[in-house]
Parts: C-alpha cells; sequence; structure tokens
C-alpha cells in the first residue's frame, strides 16, 4: 500500500508477525484531560486500494493503561488527506502524547459491495429482534 509521510510523520508499523494491524504514531504532541477527545495527527496520507477500507482501533496497552480509546475510525478508499486519529480519554489522569508515540493501529479490510433495496418486512430467523444482551 502507497503512504505519503509528511515531515513529522511515521510510516505504519507491525510489531509481529502475527499483528493484524500497523501501529499509528503521532506526529505531534497533544494533551488530553480526563473526558476530553482529541485529533491527534499522523502527518501520513494512505492510498487505500478500491474495495478495501482502512479501520482505526485502539491500542490495547493505552486502553489498559490510560483508558484511551478511538472514535471514527473508518478511512474510505477515495479519500486522501491526513489520517488524524481521533482519542477520547476515559481514564481518570491527564494523559500526554509525545510525537512519535503509538497512539492507534490501522487495519485494512476487504468491503462487501452491497447494494439496498427497500422491504416491507425481512426473512424471520430464530433471534428476531433479540439486540443488547439477547443471547446470554
Amino acid at each position: 500500500m502507497r503512504i505519503k509521510v509528511r515531515g513529522s510523520g511515521f510510516l505504519p508499523e507491525r510489531k509481529s508477525g502475527g499483528a493484524a494491524g500497523a501501529d499509528l504514531r503521532a506526529s505531534a504532541e497533544v494533551v488530553l484531560r480526563s473526558g476530553e477527545r482529541a485529533r491527534v495527527p499522523t502527518a501520513i496520507e494512505v492510498e487505500i486500494p478500491a474495495g478495501y477500507v482502512g479501520l482505526v482501533w485502539p491500542r490495547s496497552g493505552l486502553a489498559e493503561r490510560s483508558g484511551l480509546d478511538t472514535l471514527a475510525g473508518v478511512i474510505d478508499s477515495d479519500y486522501r488527506g491526513e489520517i488524524g486519529v481521533m482519542l477520547i480519554n476515559h481514564g481518570s489522569e491527564t494523559v500526554t502524547i509525545r510525537r512519535g508515540d503509538r497512539i492507534a493501529q490501522l487495519l485494512i479490510q476487504p468491503v462487501a459491495d452491497a447494494s439496498y433495496e427497500r422491504a416491507d418486512r425481512l426473512e424471520r430467523t430464530d433471534r428476531g429482534a433479540g439486540g443488547f444482551g439477547s443471547t446470554g
């Protein structure tokens, strides 16, 4: 995959052979107080192939240590701007993200080319309309 890295950016990197995602790094310092959210710049642009999507997911270590999570993590294949990572601090302490810190992971996934049509009713299933917590 082609990636444009600007001055303060870092190429995404997998840290192990079995890693599903490549780590994204901050290109600038950002301070997040408890309960705050912010867009953290990466100074990279990606060329995701048609038929694929980039998904930005949290890093489990950051979630465990600091309570940081990601928001709004879909990168469409026709987007060519800078990748910004939306982080939210669910922890009780202020967190300082420094340039070069690993802040999220990027997964590239195939996307089904689904079409949508209006229907008056849907095919029945055993589960039916059972939602949150309905399977135990």
